[in-house]
């Protein structure tokens, strides 16, 4: 039998053992990942520092060499562009860095609970990002809704999921972003978020919400895929959930799923 060398509990008593040491050991390994988590995101940043500090200087070098080696025009144009891809590369990997702390503090955050009202939290956290974009045009739909969530974390997901409307319908003729509350079956609350932008295929999003995955290509909008994987630790801590749909250069919707207090 192919399951014979995995030992089985005679009594009650050992089963009630090993399920403490299965505790134990995932309690081991989540600390371990948290501690590896903090390691990556903060620690780093010290090397990645130096890096973009030395990057001026370097450039300096390079231009006071072009000044005083006309004759060196295309080493200096090449040492330009090595110059510009590491202070880049750099720089991305510092957004990296931090997105991974953010997510990491989000995994390991006390969640201070209490009774909000979600049309009012949006009601303060939508004024700014509408002045900051003044070409979307915004299609706002609140009501009162009352949920159980983290002030903080809850609007940090929203801030996520209105960043991410914003920046995929920037290149559209007029962009479009509507924001609207809806009571779903009794228990649950659902805000969506709606653009009319870039869109993605749906075939390709199964990895959507991991860290790092992105459905476009660096050099058609800026970011290091660190959003959704954001909304999805938060939904998840507070026994919400998101879901999202898509369609190629037919814009996105994503939906938070919320419920009451119970």
């Amino acid at each position: 039998m192919p399951n014979d060398h995995i030992l089985q509990p005679a009594t009650l008593q050992e089963a009630q053992a090993m399920l403490v040491q299965q505790q134990q050991e995932l309690e081991r390994l989540h600390r371990a990942h948290e501690a590896w988590m903090r390691v990556v995101a903060h620690d780093l940043r010290a090397p990645l520092r130096h890096v973009t500090s030395f990057a001026p200087l370097l450039r300096e070098a390079v231009e006071d060499l072009a000044a005083e080696a006309p004759q060196a025009a295309e080493a200096v144009a090449d040492a330009r562009e090595f110059v510009t891809m590491m202070d880049q590369s750099a720089r991305r990997m510092s957004a990296m860095l931090e997105g991974m702390a953010q997510v990491s503090r989000a995994m390991r955050a006390v969640l201070h609970l209490e009774v909000l009202d979600w049309g009012v939290l949006l009601a303060q956290v939508l004024p700014p990002v509408q002045q900051q974009h003044p070409r979307v045009q915004w299609s706002v739909a609140l009501q009162s809704a009352l949920i159980m969530a983290d002030v903080h974390w809850l609007k940090m997901a929203m801030q996520a999921v209105l960043d991410n409307a914003v920046k995929f319908s920037s290149k559209a003729t007029v962009p479009m972003v509507s924001v609207h509350i809806q009571a779903l079956e009794p228990g649950w609350w659902r805000l969506q978020v709606k653009d009319n932008g870039a869109g993605f295929d749906m075939e390709r999003a199964q990895s959507l919400g991991e860290l790092f995955q992105r459905m476009h290509r660096e050099q058609e909008f800026e970011g290091v895929g660190c959003g959704l994987a954001l909304v999805d630790v938060i939904t998840q801590r507070h026994g919400a959930s998101w879901q999202v749909q898509a369609q190629p250069q037919g814009g996105c919707s994503v939906s938070l799923d919320w419920p009451v207090p119970v």
